[in-house]
């Protein structure tokens, strides 16, 4: 994640430490990444502004969003575990504080992130759990997110998603007829997802949303798509449950992924 409210708290003064941490370690490790772009990257509060920038009018935000991604290509393209780019994140979902979208503005993104790298391929997500894109700009992959049970914070009780593997399947046909385009889940649940964060949860109300046994359903179910790679979702989860007492977590997600 390149967060841009971290990145340059205030105009025009960058502080990369810790993301050329990140990279320059996985760099020398041999292993890959796929860099968040832009303004909504995953983490709440998920539309990462520094204060500066919401603050500015229409026009004069959408360039400073621009500057700033042009300033995180350039530093980093040069790195060959870079393997793409993400463009946003679930860039049309009205979700999280400071919402703001604008497809005019991404669309620019999209052709700035091409002219800056063009080599790379940019990944897009779907700003839900279906759907697919049929308006510009459509990426060199699509992924896909893939929850199951989730809290709902205005029926106050857990609700189990509608959405099941063959209409994934169906999804990832359709935009590969209509774009040519491969999809893959770029999000599987594998974390709570309860009323409070996850630290502030009882393990018991950790388990509603995220057992063992759910960890295993979880990983069958996004299996069954037929689509690859599927990135788990709920790293930091796993550590704070070994570091608590719990290592069945990690050892339930390496069986159910063996």
């Amino acid at each position: 994640m390149s967060y841009w409210d971290e990145a340059e708290p205030t105009p025009g003064n960058y502080d990369f430490t810790e993301l050329d941490r990140q990279v320059q370690f996985v760099e020398a490790a041999g292993g890959s990444v796929s860099l968040c772009l832009g303004v909504k990257q995953p983490r709440w509060p998920e539309a990462h502004w520094p204060d500066w920038a919401w603050e500015l009018p229409s026009a004069e935000r959408d360039q400073t969003i621009f500057n700033f991604v042009e300033v995180v290509v350039k530093r980093y393209r040069e790195y060959k575990c870079i393997i793409s780019y993400q463009l946003e994140n679930e860039a049309l979902l009205k979700f999280g504080t400071r919402p703001d979208v604008n497809p005019s503005r991404l669309r620019q993104e999209f052709k700035l992130v091409k002219q800056l790298d063009p080599k790379r391929p940019i990944v897009m997500t779907t700003s839900t759990s279906w759907g697919i894109p049929f308006r510009k700009p459509i990426p060199d992959i699509v992924g896909f997110s893939f929850y199951q049970i989730l809290y709902r914070a205005d029926l106050q009780k857990y609700t189990t998603a509608f959405h099941k593997p063959w209409m994934d399947r169906l999804r990832a046909l359709a935009i590969k007829i209509l774009w040519r385009k491969p999809s893959f889940i770029h999000e599987l649940q594998l974390e709570p997802w309860g009323p409070k964060n996850i630290w502030e949860m009882p393990v018991e109300e950790q388990m509603k949303s995220m057992s063992i046994e759910q960890i295993g359903k979880n990983v069958a179910l996004a299996k069954n798509t037929h689509l690859t790679p599927i990135d788990l979702w709920g790293g930091e989860w796993w550590y704070w449950s070994q570091l608590h007492g719990n290592p069945k977590i990690a050892k339930a997600i390496i069986r159910a992924c063996g």
